[in-house]
């Protein structure tokens, strides 16, 4: 995870076509500029920052089920709710299960957990699009780096 970066997902673990569902890793770096301001002695992750690790997660499962073919774009959060705060150095397990996918949508609902227990979930809402010009290859570099596109997920 690089928080400052907007990169969230350190690796996908786990890819499941047949039960639409993704699974992923991500661990929070002990130092980030993020928590100089995100609270001064008291280090957390904002809770909008495990928002937007849910839906990478989940944009990343849209992206491994259509073939990396169009681009997911998140156009809502539903249900959200943070049950625990996270901190420097914590390891998170983030899954995705897709819900619903058709005339240019996709629903999900995603998770995060720390050591097993819940730390926050929702449902997510994507628009999926073409690509932006030239998009294609960085998301499919991305999906390389991640795990996603090397066949081990």
């Amino acid at each position: 995870m690089r928080l400052e970066y907007f990169e969230m997902i350190d690796r996908v673990t786990r890819l499941d076509r047949d039960g639409r569902r993704i699974e992923a890793t991500s661990t929070v770096p002990l130092e980030s500029p993020v928590f100089e301001g995100h609270f001064p002695g008291h280090p957390l992750v904002p809770g909008v920052l495990l928002t937007e690790t849910m839906a990478q997660a989940s944009g990343y499962l849209v992206l491994g089920l259509m073939d990396f073919t169009h681009m997911p774009f998140l156009m809502g959060v539903d249900k959200a709710r943070f049950r625990t705060f996270v901190g420097p150095g914590t390891v998170l397990g983030v899954a995705a299960q897709l819900e619903h996918e058709g005339s240019g949508y996709a629903v999900t609902k995603a998770r995060i957990t720390a050591e097993g227990k819940p730390v926050c979930d929702a449902e997510l809402r994507f628009r999926i699009m073409p690509f932006p010009a030239g998009m294609d290859e960085l998301m499919r570099a991305q999906g390389r780096r991640i795990g996603l596109l090397t066949g081990a997920a």
